[in-house]
């Protein structure tokens, strides 16, 4: 009795990717961490240490604004935004599907955390707390942190991915059509019984 003919490979559904987005997060987030116990624990505020000249300093200062110490009457108002920011990460990256909006939410998630957590527990008290910063580059750039600094790359990669057409569901539009991660596009058959050609559609990996 002749055997089944075996069914078509069907492309796989790419998966979701919250735990790169918990990964990329907690190694930004203890990188912040540590490297803010480092500065507290070694450097006198005002008086920076050179490190190239003064190219790139190393400059103990307390923010209670926003990143590059803007908005320093809203410390409170900070706070809630780092809040709400970390809730919305929380509640998309559980349906990610795309690497690269992995990696960018987690650094985001670690960039508003790593702040908030100054605010909530260094002084002068809980949610009105000074951020850290310590690395300064050139004098007429603010000094800013490592969390800081998970967040502007976190915002370059949206830029980027936007530009480039990838969604965070893994599809990527490709001639007008959106293509998810993996899937195959085919070419009509073509006459005498040629076998179609099969297409990679380009994707975010």
């Amino acid at each position: 009795m002749p055997g089944k003919p075996a069914a078509p490979d069907m492309p796989q559904a790419p998966r979701r990717k919250a735990s790169v987005v918990a990964a990329v997060a907690a190694v930004a987030l203890s990188l912040d961490i540590l490297s803010k116990a480092l500065v507290v624990a070694n450097l006198t505020p005002g008086v920076p240490v050179h490190v190239i000249g003064d190219v790139l300093q190393w400059n103990l200062q307390r923010n209670p604004g926003a990143a590059w110490s803007v908005g320093t009457s809203y410390t409170i108002v900070f706070s809630l935004l780092a809040m709400v920011v970390i809730g919305v990460v929380i509640r998309i990256a559980p349906r990610l599907r795309s690497t690269w909006h992995a990696v960018a939410f987690g650094l985001l998630l670690a960039g508003a955390s790593g702040n908030l957590g100054d605010r909530i527990f260094r002084a002068p008290g809980l949610f009105r707390g000074d951020v850290v910063d310590w690395i300064e580059v050139t004098r007429w750039y603010p000094v800013f942190n490592l969390a800081d600094s998970s967040i502007c790359i976190a915002a370059v990669l949206f830029v980027l991915l936007s530009l480039r057409g990838i969604h965070m569901d893994g599809s990527r539009l490709s001639g007008g059509t959106p293509a998810p991660e993996g899937a195959t596009s085919q070419d009509p058959p073509a006459s005498g019984g040629e076998n179609p050609t099969s297409v990679p559609a380009e994707a975010d990996r």
